[in-house]
């Protein structure tokens, strides 16, 4: 869900971005699901996309990323980007904010990814630096002024070094978020997220999923996480525990998600995901050409490490009685 701010900054601050005073923005806040893009003999699944995308709100979790890394995005078309965007769209039917995951090497690319989506009623887009091209702090800024021009909704930094080779110091960050636009940072960084999440100009969800129990231990916003995916009954609850401060049962609830979040990055993401997911029927595990199923190795220790969570009655239970 969104949060809305009253922030103030100075346009010193600010470096190469657009000057502001007070502005009034909207904050993604709590567990945040990257959903993947169902497919099936290589064509996309929208009903089970559709069926994804309802499980997620019954859940309860408080917003959706499409078309990002977890999304396959960059293999898409455009004519499939669209007709995913509103197969989900239409399945939350405005009961959920969507955001869309557009990147490229070339910021008019990106521009052009904006355009073709900006119709729908997104809640706004998650946005990295540009990938392979490592530009400076100056680029970087020019790149995110001009996506944000190209569109009236909201940005959401996206700082994964280990994937676009170009990573957003702390201090560039807090600059960038002063843009009016740009409402949050999903980062994947471990020294970032402890440098800003104390931080109170700085909205900061976490992308890297071993970390994210310390992340709301320490007051961050929210969690960006591809392993919840697989029962977010159990990473909703673990956001209660974490907010109420019942320490030792977050603690205790996350040593049960661990072996789960360890195998979602055992083999390229998005295939472990969906190996998972579709050993309840949901969807196939199929990905897209160069990314290849996970192997039957570790779809079986998938299997096992899902049989050992707690089962979904219980959980709702305790989220009831907490």
């Amino acid at each position: 869900m969104w949060r809305t701010e009253e922030e103030s900054f100075s346009g010193a601050a600010v470096h190469a971005c657009t000057s502001i005073t007070a502005i009034s923005r909207q904050s993604p806040w709590g567990i945040w699901v990257p959903m993947v893009t169902p497919m099936r003999a290589g064509s996309l699944d929208l009903s089970g996309a559709a069926s994804l995308a309802e499980s997620y709100l019954e859940a309860g979790v408080n917003g959706l990323i499409i078309l990002g890394t977890t999304g396959e995005g960059s293999l898409l078309s455009t004519h499939e980007r669209q007709v995913f965007t509103a197969a989900v769209l239409e399945a939350v039917h405005g009961e959920l904010p969507v955001m869309a995951g557009v990147g490229a090497v070339d910021t008019r690319a990106v521009c052009a990814q904006v355009a073709e989506l900006d119709a729908f009623d997104l809640a706004g887009y998650l946005v990295p630096p540009p990938y392979y091209l490592r530009p400076s702090d100056e680029g970087i800024v020019w790149h995110f002024n001009e996506v944000a021009r190209a569109t009236e909704r909201p940005l959401m930094l996206y700082n994964v070094p280990k994937r676009t080779g170009c990573a957003m110091s702390p201090a560039l960050i807090r600059s960038l978020l002063a843009h009016p636009q740009i409402s949050a940072v999903k980062e994947c960084d471990a020294g970032n997220l402890r440098a800003l999440v104390n931080d109170p100009h700085v909205t900061v969800l976490c992308g890297e999923d071993a970390a994210l129990l310390d992340h709301l231990l320490a007051g961050g916003a929210g969690v960006i996480a591809a392993s919840s995916h697989i029962r977010p009954d159990l990473f909703v609850r673990l956001l209660h525990l974490a907010q109420t401060s019942r320490l030792r049962a977050a603690r205790a609830l996350f040593a049960k998600l661990a072996p789960l979040i360890s195998l979602m990055f055992a083999e390229p993401n998005p295939a472990p995901v969906k190996a998972a997911l579709a050993l309840s029927g949901v969807i196939s595990p199929e990905t897209r050409l160069p990314l290849r199923p996970a192997s039957p190795a570790l779809v079986q220790r998938l299997e096992e490490a899902i049989a050992l969570l707690p089962p979904h009655s219980v959980a709702r239970d305790e989220h009831l009685a907490a």
